[in-house]
């Protein structure tokens, strides 16, 4: 049986570090970027780009915790269509505020190496209209923004012309709210004409930030900070954060488990569960940005990744993971006298993993201001058991996060999917995964 996962705090005052510099310190302070951590990346709109045909503002037909979502529609038109006749509805994934569609739409349909044309390109020259989904709040919780996914099927079920089944997904949490949409109309027999389900680099059963980052974006949040800005933990402490993440912590100090730390991650499973965890009816495919292969990026665990420090004003140290052990150290944070040291026990080595990566080492060493090895900057984000719904415990994570999963289809809740080649940025575009899915819902 696996142990329980935990993390554990050391903290102590130094009386010489708690009279250091004011002025110092809010100059440090002020030089840290603006906005929350851990937000993933976007497109970049060209002049070229499509615009859409439609948009279509959207509005959940029930409230989640007494929140009623809200979002929108972008709606592309393929090419000879005059409405909607063959469907793909495409949600966006994990960060913070509202959608940026067209930085959606510029993401997918960048020309990628080995292809001229862009994804979304590909898919409307061959006669499939991509109906692109936002939502107000990316980071409240994953029910509330389903609530904006089934408008968004129910409108493109009124809209369409004839009778041509749906496709519907949507790339990082995209694909796990959709997911739980489908899910929920099925369980309350509603009828989402969908044939096909695909998952984009979906956290199926969670993804992954480094404890010691989540720790350093509540530490350092505390220093004096411009008025109105939004919070370095902001991501993290959402509910969406909360939901997603399989280890997550709710502040620099706590110590407990951190694989069940969140009642919301606790209570969404559970929903999930009374759904039958994944729609029944369509075909259900993914991909993943990660290997197949069990071969993760040389991050040796418990290895140091980056040091800063400004005497007597603040020290940041972070390490890589540790693979399981008990009270391994993870880093250290010191400001104004407090000293906050981070150790970990049953806790997997993620960030080497094979999976789909993101840059939270390089983004947080820069933000302050300290180096690190090129090849160190990206780690995992969503490990490669999970993009493919690996059957293991979402909570106990009772799986070899390295196992070789390219040929392990009967253990997976997914029909058919496919890795990458390569650990790739998470939901980059690549041909391998291009390829796939275009074989498997145009021909």
């Amino acid at each position: 049986m696996a142990q329980e996962a935990r993390i554990d705090v050391e903290l102590t005052w130094k009386q010489a570090e708690e009279k250091s510099s004011a002025d110092q310190l809010a100059e440090f302070a002020g030089n840290l970027p603006q906005g929350p951590w851990f937000g993933t990346p976007m497109g970049v709109v060209r002049d070229g780009d499509r615009k859409p045909k439609h948009t279509w503002p959207l509005r959940s037909a029930r409230p989640y915790r007494r929140e009623v979502a809200v979002g929108e529609a972008a709606v592309y038109l393929a090419d000879g269509h005059e409405e909607l006749q063959r469907p793909f509805i495409f949600a966006d994934g994990f960060n913070y505020g509202r959608s940026d569609l067209p930085g959606l739409f510029a993401h997918f349909n960048a020309p990628y190496p080995g292809s001229s044309v862009g994804f979304l390109e590909q898919l409307l020259t061959a006669g499939i209209d991509v109906v692109l989904v936002g939502f107000e709040e990316r980071h409240t919780y994953i029910q509330a923004n389903a609530g904006v996914v089934i408008s968004a099927i129910n409108k493109v079920i009124q809209e369409r012309q004839g009778g041509e089944p749906l496709i519907v997904g949507g790339v990082s949490m995209g694909g796990i709210i959709t997911r739980y949409a489908l899910a929920e109309m099925e369980n309350r027999q509603q009828d989402h004409q969908t044939a096909t389900y695909l998952s984009w680099d979906s956290p199926h059963n969670g993804a992954w930030i480094p404890l010691i980052l989540q720790q350093m974006a509540y530490f350092f949040e505390s220093l004096p900070a411009k008025p109105g800005k939004v919070k370095e933990a902001e991501l993290i402490r959402s509910p969406a954060a909360q939901q997603l993440l399989y280890a997550w912590v709710p502040d620099a100090k706590y110590e407990g488990p951190v694989a069940a730390s969140s009642e919301l991650r606790t209570q969404f499973l559970a929903e999930l569960e009374d759904l039958g965890r994944f729609p029944q009816r369509p075909r259900k495919l993914g991909v993943a940005n990660g290997t197949g292969n069990g071969t993760g990026r040389d991050l040796p665990a418990g290895t140091e990744v980056f040091k800063r420090q400004v005497p007597l004003v603040v020290y940041a140290r972070a390490n890589f993971q540790p693979d399981g052990g008990t009270r391994e150290p993870i880093g250290e944070m010191r400001a104004v006298g407090q000293v906050r040291r981070g150790f970990t026990s049953h806790v997997p080595g993620l960030d080497g993993a094979p999976g789909g990566t993101l840059d939270s080492f390089g983004k947080i060493a820069a933000a302050l201001g300290a180096d690190l090895p090129e090849t160190y900057k990206f780690s995992c984000f969503v490990p490669s058991v999970s993009a493919v719904a690996l059957d293991y415990d979402p909570a106990r994570w009772d799986v070899d996060p390295y196992e070789k999963v390219e040929a392990a289809d009967e253990k997976s809740a997914l029909d058919e999917f496919k890795c990458d080649r390569e650990n790739t940025v998470h939901s980059q575009v690549t041909k391998p995964l291009v390829d796939w899915i275009v074989e498997r819902i145009v021909h």
